[in-house]
C-alpha cells in the first residue's frame, strides 16, 4: 500500500460560490462584508477577558453598523415629527 508524499500534501482549489443571476448584488454584499469584518474569528481561548476583547474587536464593524442603524431608527421619526409639527 503506497501512502504517497505525506510531508508535502497537494491541495486543490477551494469551494466556489454557486452561480447567481445577480452577480452585481453578490459582489456588493461580499464587498460590504469584507469592509465590515476583514479579520478572521479569533480562536485563542487562553483567558476569558482576552478572548472577549478579541471578540469585540472582531465584531467592531457590525457593532458600528448596528449603532448607526439604531440612531437612524430613533432620529428619523423624531426629526420628521419636528418638521411636521413645528414647521420652523
Amino acid at each position: 500500500m503506497e501512502l504517497g508524499n505525506i510531508s508535502q500534501p497537494v491541495y486543490g482549489p477551494g469551494p466556489k460560490a454557486p452561480g447567481s443571476s445577480t452577480p452585481g448584488l453578490v459582489g456588493m454584499v461580499h464587498g460590504f462584508l469584507q469592509l465590515v469584518q476583514p479579520n478572521a474569528l479569533p480562536v485563542v481561548l487562553c483567558c476569558l477577558s482576552f478572548f472577549l476583547s478579541q471578540l469585540l474587536l472582531y465584531e467592531l464593524g457590525f457593532l458600528v453598523c448596528m449603532a448607526i442603524g439604531l440612531l437612524f431608527i430613533i432620529l428619523m421619526p423624531l426629526v420628521g415629527c419636528c418638521f411636521c409639527c413645528c414647521r420652523c
